[in-house]
């Protein structure tokens, strides 16, 4: 699964990119991709891939036989509207780019290896793949994890629902039978992670995004209730809200020429708190008034 995981978003990104596509082209494109280590797809594997790629990710390899055998997207429009399959996109067709420019393909100075520069997800590189796997098979995964808040480890069995990155670290969303509870777990902190061989149900009305949908990032308190939320934004910083929204609920409710209020449906958890705090004076939280005494503010001594 380790080494197949990049294959499936390999094709994905050609298949994607070319819209419509041979089974020859394909593998002279997949040629020229270092993975390839100079073998051709044969095509029963091919085949294998597009199955798993519609297992793993929803997205399904059609062969339009009447027009020359191509090979196309079917649900090309879902893939743009976001979610898993935009960020497989978005994250990985740059990457296969530079694997496609092979060491000694290009000339040094159309190289492109050290010129595209990544943010690292550490805690993606061990532990995701088979926890997506777990997903994949419904099965429960027993995890040895230790906690920031913990002096030692503890080791406990989980049922994996979903897995959400959040500022460059996994985690994972699990029902922890044993407190009978959903819980969520960085994946930097598991230090071991194995199958348990048991299977679960996931629930039917389980909804991922419905889960993190008044959630600034990977916190989910019960205890804090979702409400509206309002925040004054100075320039130049209305416009970086503008271009990258703190949340999907944002709107722009009130525009001047030197500050705009930004309204937020949001529960003001822990994280949001800390994300307010980062942009310093160039905010100021208006509403509601119990969460912005929580928030240091020295707006009111700006002047114009």
């Amino acid at each position: 699964m380790k080494n197949l995981f990049p294959r499936y978003i390999w094709l994905v990104d050609t298949i994607y990119r070319a819209e419509k596509i041979t089974f020859e082209e394909i593998n002279k494109r997949w040629l020229r991709n270092e993975m390839s280590e100079g073998k051709e797809i044969p095509l029963r594997t091919f085949h294998n891939h597009r199955q798993a790629i519609e297992e793993l990710f929803d997205i399904n390899i059609e062969c339009d036989k009447r027009n020359g055998y191509v090979y196309y997207i079917d649900n090309k429009e879902d893939m743009e509207r976001g979610g898993i399959r935009s960020w497989l996109l978005n994250t990985f067709a740059v990457n296969n780019l530079i694997n496609e420019c092979r060491d000694g393909a290009c000339p040094v100075s159309t190289r492109l290896r050290q010129r595209i520069l990544f943010e690292t997800i550490p805690s993606g590189q061990r532990f995701l793949t088979p926890i997506i796997e777990a997903m994949r098979d419904n099965m429960s995964v027993e995890i040895t994890y230790q906690s920031f808040w913990r002096d030692q480890p503890n080791t406990f069995e989980i049922e994996p629902y979903c897995v959400k990155v959040f500022k460059q670290r996994w985690y994972v969303v699990g029902q922890n039978p044993y407190y009978n509870t959903l819980r969520i777990y960085a994946l930097d902190r598991i230090q071991n992670l194995q199958t348990t061989g048991k299977s679960f149900q996931l629930p039917k009305n389980f909804d991922a995004h419905a889960f993190f949908e008044n959630s600034f990032g990977i916190i989910v308190d019960e205890n804090i209730k979702p409400c509206i939320v309002k925040i004054k934004a100075f320039d130049p910083k209305r416009k970086y809200f503008r271009t990258l929204p703190l949340h999907a609920s944002q709107q722009e409710i009130e525009t001047t020429d030197k500050y705009s209020v930004f309204s937020y449906y949001i529960s003001p958890t822990f994280d949001f708190r800390q994300e307010i705090l980062s942009h310093g004076d160039e905010i100021e939280v208006l509403l509601p008034e119990w969460f912005r005494n929580e928030i240091p503010t020295t707006n009111n001594l700006r002047t114009f």
